[in-house]
């Protein structure tokens, strides 16, 4: 388990907090208000790891910080140690502004423990009103209950909130700094291709990097790649990627399927070495190669320049967007088909929250259980029997989606790449198939993946959006994958195209608004993709979203889950409208309100 790209991974800084009065009181409290740092770093370090496979590692400040000599005390160790975000925690009150953290760049939070001997809550209240005076967004943690002055316990309410936060402060933690990378621009006029380097900058704090898909045929032509990896993925490849039906009226021969085998191969590890560099490409004698662009995430335009000429990008997007490939299970590549970086983003999100790999689809059609009815003579049951959306694309699906990993429970599952068997990963490869590309799309040829979602597991669709006059907007489904019955999923699939995999969608409806129906999600999806992720994650993608100043204008979670910045309060009692107007108010995270 490494972190791959340059830099170090976040940490999280914990500030015991305590009344600086001497001579009796802060004496009786060092120990329990120390304690409480320890069992919260104890709960983030034992619960929470990075995609890369790391635990989240926490810095507890030196001391108890009783007034401001010990806050600077506390704020300069962090900034040697790296500190990206921090957790404030007391059992008592302390001197408010003299105590806080009052770094404005930093995701904060505070833990006022609910007693009633020397409250944090009174602490909590007055920090929340210093912060609301500054400007400067912080979350509240408040346990429900009321606990004894000597119980060290973390209820289970305060738990979900503190790793909730911690989370998405990660998250934040390791965009910053980053790259996207964009292999080519605008495709087919999907306006997420058209990079917004604003929108990177401003909102998430990375970098954008921009190579010409000339740049992966210039490769191609010259070889610079590792030529012994080369041979060993094309064998891999041979050995675990089985060809698809050929769909194409017109086939083409032997000679020019090697071919394009050997290539695809060859622009998976090209475009792996762009995003995060390769040093044996520094043997080789390419030094500035070598380096890669230190991106978390990147795109491939495809269409349609590239797949005009060249075999498609769907078997490099859909292996290095999976847990596994030649030199074994790893963590997934985040690679956005069609250069859609707004889907990219989202595709992110959900990994930096769950890390898992993430599903790239089309939103493409809306099914009701009466139109299923009339053209397969079936009738929709179990989750689907409101209606079901056909999640289909060519390109960016993870072969994790496949869901031939299994839980503890024996379910279908999608997992972080450290819990995945051998055989779960060999499964997922035999549950795939790879037909040539449809030449009618794809003139170049190419191979996609093809598979059906054969299980039923929890999920969540997002998506970022960029509106004029507003900025970034998250919108979000959470729901079930609907393991189909063949004679259905066959007569449906195959209205649209047989080469493509296919996740038959199911959302949680409420009968309100833009979830009161099935086709109501539909209508109101803002783009024609979405990520979606395993796991119903809708309440960690709030909380990030509230850190970037990312309003959401569309999600079913319910408003007891909803965990934003304390300050959102004060912006009206709708939640929603709330989150637009704070959002407004204290502008992107990294740009200039």
């Amino acid at each position: 388990m490494s972190y791959r790209l340059i830099g170090s991974l976040p940490k999280i800084g914990i500030r015991p907090v305590i009344d600086g009065r001497e001579e009796g009181v802060r004496e009786s409290l060092e120990a329990q208000c120390m304690e409480m740092a320890q069992n919260a770093a104890r709960l983030i370090e034992g619960n929470l790891r990075f995609p890369s496979g790391e635990k989240y590692q926490c810095v507890i400040a030196d001391t108890t910080i009783g007034g401001v000599a010990e806050a600077a005390q506390c704020a300069e160790k962090f900034k040697k140690e790296g500190v990206t975000a921090t957790l404030t925690v007391t059992p008592a009150w302390c001197y408010g502004t003299e105590v806080m953290d009052s770094d404005p760049n930093l995701p904060k939070a505070i833990w006022g423990f609910n007693g009633t001997e020397r409250p944090g809550a009174v602490y909590l209240a007055a920090a929340l009103a210093g912060y609301a005076q500054k400007g400067i967004p912080c979350f509240s943690i408040y346990g429900r209950e009321v606990q004894d002055a000597g119980d060290t316990e973390i209820h289970d309410d305060v738990k979900e909130k503190i790793l909730r936060f911690a989370k998405a402060a990660m998250a934040v933690g390791q965009m910053q700094g980053t790259s996207y990378l964009s292999i080519g621009y605008g495709s087919m006029g999907i306006v997420g291709s058209m990079v917004d380097q604003n929108f990177f900058h401003d909102y998430l704090g990375m970098r954008t990097e921009f190579v010409d898909q000339m740049e992966v045929l210039r490769r191609i032509e010259k070889g610079i790649f590792d030529q012994d990896e080369y041979q060993k993925a094309l064998s891999w490849t041979k050995e675990n990627c089985t060809e698809g039906t050929d769909y194409n009226q017109t086939q083409s021969d032997a000679e020019r399927k090697a071919w394009e085998w050997e290539t695809v191969v060859k622009m998976t590890l090209i475009i792996r070495d762009l995003m995060i560099g390769n040093p044996k490409l520094k043997e080789m004698g390419y030094g500035e190669e070598s380096l890669g662009r230190n991106a978390l995430i990147s795109g491939f335009q495809g269409q349609r320049q590239w797949t005009d000429h060249m075999p498609n990008g769907d078997f490099p997007e859909a292996i290095l967007n999976s847990s596994f490939d030649w030199n074994g299970i790893r963590q997934a590549y985040m690679v956005a088909t069609e250069n859609d970086s707004l889907n990219g983003v989202s595709m992110l999100f959900g990994h930096l929250l769950t890390n898992t790999a993430q599903i790239f689809s089309d939103v493409r059609t809306y099914w009701s259980a009466e139109s299923v009815q009339r053209v397969s003579g079936k009738t929709l049951t179990g989750k689907a029997a409101n209606g079901i959306i056909h999640l289909i694309n060519s390109g960016s699906t993870t072969l994790d989606a496949t869901a031939e990993q299994r839980n503890a429970q024996g379910d279908s599952c999608m997992k972080p790449y450290w819990d995945i068997s051998e055989a779960e990963a060999e499964a997922c490869l035999e549950a795939t198939r790879w037909p040539q590309g449809i030449k009618e799309y794809f003139r170049g040829g190419g191979y996609s993946s093809q598979f059906k979602t054969r299980g039923e597991m929890p999920v969540t669709m997002c998506r970022i959006n960029l509106i004029k006059g507003i900025g970034p907007v998250l919108q979000l489904a959470e729901g079930w994958t609907v393991d189909l019955d063949n004679d259905i999923h066959e007569i449906l699939d195959a209205r649209t195209n047989p080469t493509w995999p296919t996740t038959w969608f199911a959302p949680r409806i409420n009968g309100k608004g833009p979830f009161t129906d099935v086709y109501s999600v539909m209508a109101h999806w803002g783009a024609n993709h979405g990520a979606i992720s395993y796991g119903h994650i809708g309440a960690d993608l709030i909380t990030l979203a509230a850190m970037l100043r990312i309003p959401v204008n569309m999600h079913n979670v319910p408003q007891d889950k909803l965990f934003r910045p304390a300050l959102w309060n004060a912006f009206g009692s709708e939640p929603e409208g709330a989150d637009y107007r704070a959002c407004e108010a204290y502008g992107p995270r990294y740009g200039i309100k």
